[in-house]
């Protein structure tokens, strides 16, 4: 191999290796900012894991029961604690996590990219965030609801006969702490991740992998997989599952209309460069018509 060879091959691979390090400090201030929330919600995990237990609280307080958790090891506590850091510190150290990834990857887009990328990075968290309280607020409390419902108490403050036992039978709730967490968690994440789908459908919408017909013809398998995930992600309740079918079927149908906007905006900047004539409209772009679909034609 000639010298001139081995300088182009050191010189190609230098920004590679710029690229590495670049992406190692990127990851070091993203683990450190997460380290960071997380020692802090460590110190108040009490009060956190007290306010996650409000859903668990309404619904026995309805019942006439006292809101009390078990730990059923003697390191469970410290368990409940840890996991409860976790999520707290994800959750406040999102933002520099973004941020990071943000200026990352920033440097290698064009201007128009930047812009187009941007409010979907700010649209993320704060769609994940509603899906959270989607899920906090409304489905968590159904969902316990139909849990408890299996509760059986039997007669208070009378002698039941020996014959008599079974009749006088309660079966109540004395729930575990760190169970009662994983199962909340399961539904603040999955609800979270849900409410992605107009993220993530218009960005692939914005980068040309899907299309409003596209999505609208699929549409009878998103009705199947939405019916699956609904029974994968919550408990066995009629009312809930029907809940997240309805809120994610929603969604899809609000994708579809994000991507058709994504779209128009589209063909009217391609008219604006003369790609399209002024006759020629979304449908002869993208084949939304009931016909079949032409290719657009690019002006001499």
């Amino acid at each position: 191999m000639s010298a001139t060879d081995e300088d182009e091959i050191d010189a190609s691979s230098a920004p590679l290796i710029e690229h590495l390090a670049e992406l190692r400090t990127r990851l070091i201030r993203s683990v450190l900012a997460f380290i960071v929330g997380m020692v802090i919600c460590f110190t108040v995990a009490t009060p956190i894991f007290n306010f996650l237990t409000a859903p668990l609280c309404q619904v026995l307080g309805e019942r006439g029961q006292d809101c009390d958790l078990i730990f059923i090891s003697p390191q469970e506590g410290f368990f409940v604690a840890i996991k409860v850091s976790l999520l707290g510190g994800f959750m406040l150290s999102f933002p520099m996590i973004a941020y990071q990834m943000w200026r990352f990857v920033a440097p290698g887009l064009y201007k128009s990219e930047k812009g187009a990328f941007l409010p979907f990075l700010v649209a993320s968290p704060f769609m994940f965030l509603l899906g959270s309280a989607f899920a906090f607020y409304v489905v968590t409390p159904l969902a316990y609801d139909f849990f408890l419902g299996f509760q059986q108490f039997g007669a208070e403050g009378e002698a039941v006969p020996t014959e008599e036992v079974q009749q006088g039978l309660s079966v109540v709730f004395q729930g575990s702490a760190q169970e009662y967490l994983n199962l909340t968690i399961k539904f603040i994440v999955a609800f979270g991740l849900c409410f992605q789908l107009p993220v993530l459908l218009t960005l692939m919408g914005k980068a040309g992998l899907v299309s409003s017909r596209g999505l609208g013809e699929v549409r009878k398998y998103a009705v199947v997989a939405i019916l699956v995930l609904a029974a994968l992600v919550t408990p066995p309740d009629v009312i809930t599952q029907v809940i997240l079918f309805v809120v994610v079927y929603g969604l899809y149908e609000i994708s579809i209309f994000l991507v058709r906007r994504v779209e128009r905006k589209r063909v009217e900047k391609l008219r604006e460069e003369g790609v399209l004539d002024e006759d020629e409209d979304l449908d002869d772009l993208y084949g939304l018509d009931d016909d079949e679909p032409e290719q657009p034609e690019a002006k001499e």
